[in-house]
């Protein structure tokens, strides 16, 4: 039901800029719309709240000669998405981009062209695009341990109920809408992991019975669908979040800072999909020193990536042991993966490792 009334209120801000674009040309002026600039430079980070919001920067989209082919993509777009809404339909981004092929002279060059106005297109109405029918490609992520998930039968509307236990040396795939499902579990925390291997290695010893938790791969920066899951899934059971990623600046300030605050790209919605409750528990510049990991040099794009999160992005600035962890990285020049662990044995991560982690909260970074 709920989901319904946000499809609904999609479709009326979908009808709000029509008419007003209506208005404008029964009036003989020139129709513009206009949605948030996204962008870091368009962020704040309030810890309060707990993730990066709009600062309130906007950027216009007038309907003259240059822009036309964009402004009726614009458009097009909008009544694609109200079609999917209206007929309780998907399209995935690339069903979207080919149906454009019949748009005429409004249809897109390239898939990356199509992507960004269904993102201004979702960013003009203030809503999730999967709440306009748009869905992602790619899967949510893995899903192993204590948890049964409450979906619906598409054809009876049915509960069925989906025990993460149960799926052997498999694993519960997130579905690419997750508004809908409900949980069950007795689970002390969820531990969210970057790599598959290192996923797989827990699930293969069974570390979720062994600490009572749940397991999900995030395989790299997580997609929205992984992201609402656990949000959903942290808020409705009242569970605290562990990151595990690699010890480099791309586990830090892409997947892990992405995951707890959202972006700028997409901060109009990081409200609904970031976990400000996660917490780093991932392998940090100073495990690299304690647990004498073997490491890899830095690249430029990592020593870039350092310098343009410690002065350009408000949550690494925001917090100090961010601050200090990233400069030290820095200093040292290497950075190490969580399979650097196993130089210690191949189950080293689950029997000290995690255990040591997890209760040792002075090692944790925010």
């Amino acid at each position: 039901m709920a989901a319904k009334k946000k499809r609904q209120g999609a479709v009326d801000g979908i009808k709000t800029i029509a008419d007003n674009i209506y208005k404008s040309i029964l009036k003989k002026k020139q129709p513009t719309v206009d949605m948030p600039l996204r962008a870091l430079s368009n962020v704040k980070y309030d810890p309060k709240d707990g993730y990066f919001e709009l600062t309130g920067k906007m950027k216009e989209r007038t309907l003259t000669a240059s822009s036309v082919k964009t402004f009726a993509q614009t458009l097009r777009m909008m009544g694609l998405s109200k079609e999917l809404v209206d007929t309780d339909d998907i399209a995935t981004k690339r069903e979207a981009y080919y149906v454009s092929k019949n748009w005429g002279d409004a249809r897109f060059d390239s898939q990356p062209e199509s992507d960004t106005v269904m993102d201004d297109v979702e960013a003009m109405i203030q809503v999730n695009r999967e709440q306009i029918g748009f869905i992602p490609e790619e899967k949510g992520g893995d899903i192993a341990g204590k948890l049964i998930v409450i979906d619906k039968d598409p054809e009876t509307g049915k509960e069925i109920k989906i025990d993460c236990t149960k799926f052997g040396s498999g694993a519960y795939s997130i579905p690419s809408s997750v508004e809908e499902l409900k949980f069950q579990t007795n689970a002390k925390f969820i531990l969210a992991i970057e790599t598959a291997g290192m996923f797989q290695r827990l699930v293969k010893h069974n570390y979720w019975k062994k600490a009572n938790c749940i397991l999900i791969s995030l395989g790299g920066v997580p997609t929205r669908a992984c992201r609402r899951f656990i949000r959903k899934l942290s808020d409705e059971m009242k569970l605290p979040v562990y990151v595990f990623t690699d010890g480099d600046p791309y586990g830090f300030a892409n997947i892990y800072r992405t995951l707890k605050v959202g972006s700028g790209n997409a901060a109009h919605i990081n409200e609904f999909f970031c976990v400000p409750n996660a917490k780093f528990i991932g392998v940090t510049p100073q495990d690299i020193i304690d647990y004498k990991l073997p490491t890899h040099p830095l690249k430029d794009v990592d020593i870039k990536r350092i310098k343009d999160a410690v002065k350009n992005d408000p949550f690494m600035i925001h917090h100090k042991p961010w601050q200090k962890a990233m400069k030290q990285m820095a200093t040292m020049k290497v950075r190490a993966e969580q399979q650097a662990l196993a130089k210690w044995g191949l189950n080293f991560v689950v029997e000290k490792y995690l255990p040591q982690k997890i209760k040792d909260q002075k090692t944790w970074l925010p």
